[in-house]
């Protein structure tokens, strides 16, 4: 375990294109999401440092929400495709606004702010149970508020809050 990044894992951090992240709030009720991006949208700044972008999501504003009360954040970086590897990267989070990285932003996608995220602790995660996926082409609506392309009421809860409603 190391409290930075060495050149390998900055590496790996800039080739990821997912990261799992877990945040908790002042009473330690946990949280985890998924950020993704192309390749280099987690940004190694220096061997303490990673940030990476807040797009528009789904209003929930759960783990900007939980950073603003208690800053410790878990990143969960794993290689399904070719080294069948992870790297965990526990530090403390503080929100940035866009203007404080906009050079990293490239304006391709609708960058809103930055998550800075000061490294404490990497390691690897090990690869035995890590499975070989294979990636496929698909178009992705960045920053959309387009509910369908969201997914929508995939799991019905908004559906079944309105039945629950009207009975």
């Amino acid at each position: 375990m190391l409290d930075h990044l060495n050149p390998a894992m900055a590496e790996f951090v800039g080739r990821m294109e997912m990261a799992f992240i877990s945040t908790a709030d002042a009473d330690g009720e946990c949280d985890s999401t998924l950020r993704c991006g192309p390749a280099g949208f987690l940004h190694v700044v220096d061997s303490r440092t990673v940030v990476y972008p807040e797009y528009r999501g789904n209003g929930v504003m759960a783990s900007l929400g939980n950073i603003m009360e208690n800053p410790h954040v878990g990143m969960l970086m794993v290689d399904f495709t070719e080294d069948l590897i992870g790297l965990h990267v526990n530090g403390r989070a503080r929100i940035a606004p866009l203007s404080e990285f906009a050079e990293l932003a490239g304006g391709d996608r609708k960058v809103e702010r930055w998550v800075v995220v000061e490294v404490q602790e990497a390691y690897v995660h090990c690869r035995k149970h890590i499975p070989r996926m294979v990636p496929v082409d698909r178009t992705r609506d960045w920053g959309t508020d387009d509910v369908r392309r969201k997914g929508g009421d995939f799991f019905g809860v908004k559906a079944n809050r309105m039945s629950s409603a009207e009975s």
